[in-house]
């Protein structure tokens, strides 16, 4: 599978938490071309404001692996993580990072660019623009 259809992956989790009236951020864990965990943003129907797609995802895989440190994984993530998910991110040593749209606003470029791991590679942009649109459009019914 391509980058491109395992953010499919992430994107058909984003819709999942639009269902739920969350959010619609997806993600997906992928270990030697086998998703090995799923997730969307839970943090409306927890209550809790950590339950981010990246967040569950990472406990999901880490829970699978048996260990706290992803560095043969790959995380999709429909949203660029937020300087908390993305301290997650560098904390579990993952070993590559791939996102789809751009977050301007919350995204930890802009608040905390050197906080994954040295040796995390990273590639954006991957479905951006419907990664965007599922967002857009959560936000403008919101309106």
């Amino acid at each position: 599978m391509t980058d491109s259809d395992y953010m499919k992956s992430a994107l058909d989790q984003a819709m999942l938490a639009a269902g739920k009236d969350e959010v619609p951020v997806g993600a997906v864990v992928v270990c030697r071309g086998q998703i090995i965990a799923r997730a969307h943003n839970l943090t409306e129907t927890l209550t809790d404001v950590t339950a981010h797609a990246e967040m569950q995802a990472i406990t999901a895989a880490s829970s699978y692996l048996g260990g706290k440190y992803l560095n043969d994984c790959t995380l999709y993530v429909t949203l660029e993580p937020c300087p908390m998910c993305a301290g997650a991110i560098g904390w579990s040593q993952l070993g590559r990072l791939v996102w789809g749209a751009d977050d301007p606003r919350r995204g930890f470029t802009q608040f905390a660019p050197n906080v994954l791991h040295g040796k995390t590679e990273v590639l954006k942009g991957v479905r951006a623009e419907e990664c965007a649109r599922i967002i857009q459009d959560f936000f403008k019914k919101k309106r």
